[in-house]
């Protein structure tokens, strides 16, 4: 990542919090902090050009979810929902942060609306993108587990390369194939089936009726993650809430149309924390601290 030092790259890090070793990156080091939380089988090395992008004007950092990275996974770890938003919790407190911008891209948005319900206080805003909204009583969410583990290993073998190059894969840049390629291999095949079984178990539903952070979510138009009655759904439960869509993008929008996602994060990055679309936010709604597990 030599090329990124140069773009704003501070450094790569772990920390000690939430009982596990946690990884990141970090990128700017002035400005409001955003922390970014990938996806199921991402790593903090693939937003790493989204980092660079957003750090001109922010303290930007990059986290490894368990089971994903650098980050510690194994055996011993409890790869469930509570135990991710605890890490995140974890995380913010054990590097001193005030009030963050949470970006969270799919299974990241889903830890960063329940980090949100339990300390709000903690977020200055949350921006969720195309998160799952499938949920106990609701229909699957549309993206398999199993090509991703065929993929992982694929990636174990050293053949993850080839494999994102086959006819079926996604026409991805050169350099996300190689990055995705190189970084594969470090996800927990458990830690991706559990949370993609969580998808599917975990009732976010709940949360988002309860949350008090400013809050925005930006829907992939090609994605068929989140569709427009599930758009009106999370209207009705947080009607504060800001809703974009990136016609052009599926699912990886931030790969797929970098700049049209770019144009979206800034815009919202750049709105007043006390106001979206001209509803009054829901500040003010019960911090629910005591209860935040360790789960490890």
């Amino acid at each position: 990542m030599s090329g990124a030092a140069a773009s704003g790259l501070l450094y790569g890090a772990n920390v000690h919090a939430n009982g596990i070793r946690q990884h990141y990156l970090r990128f700017g080091g002035t400005g409001p902090e955003i922390i970014i939380v990938p996806g199921i089988s991402t790593t903090a090395a693939q937003w790493a050009f989204i980092a660079e992008r957003l750090c001109s004007g922010h303290d930007v950092f990059v986290l490894d979810v368990r089971g994903r990275g650098l980050s510690e996974s194994g055996p011993h770890l409890n790869y469930s929902l509570d135990a991710c938003a605890s890490d995140l919790i974890g995380f913010a407190e054990a590097l001193g942060m005030g009030p963050y911008t949470l970006l969270g891209h799919s299974m990241g948005g889903r830890i960063g609306i329940r980090a949100a319900r339990w300390r709000p206080s903690s977020m200055d805003q949350l921006i969720l993108v195309d998160p799952p909204v499938s949920g106990p009583g609701r229909r699957a969410y549309p993206i398999p587990v199993e090509p991703l583990l065929k993929l992982l290993q694929s990636a174990k073998r050293g053949e993850a390369d080839a494999a994102l190059r086959s006819p079926s894969a996604p026409r991805w840049p050169e350099l996300h194939i190689r990055t995705r390629a190189e970084w594969m291999h470090t996800c927990d095949e458990r830690a991706l089936i559990e949370s993609h079984k969580g998808f599917h178990d975990d009732d976010i539903h709940r949360d988002l009726a309860h949350l008090g952070v400013p809050t925005a979510l930006i829907v992939a138009g090609r994605g068929g993650v989140i569709r427009p009655e599930d758009e009106a759904e999370i209207r009705g439960l947080l009607p504060s809430i800001a809703i974009r869509t990136l016609e052009s993008a599926g699912h990886q929008m931030q790969i797929d149309d970098t700049e049209g996602f770019l144009s979206i994060v800034e815009e919202l990055l750049a709105r007043p924390r006390d106001r979206f679309d001209g509803r009054v936010s829901t500040f003010g709604k019960q911090e629910i601290s005591e209860d935040v597990p360790t789960n490890r």
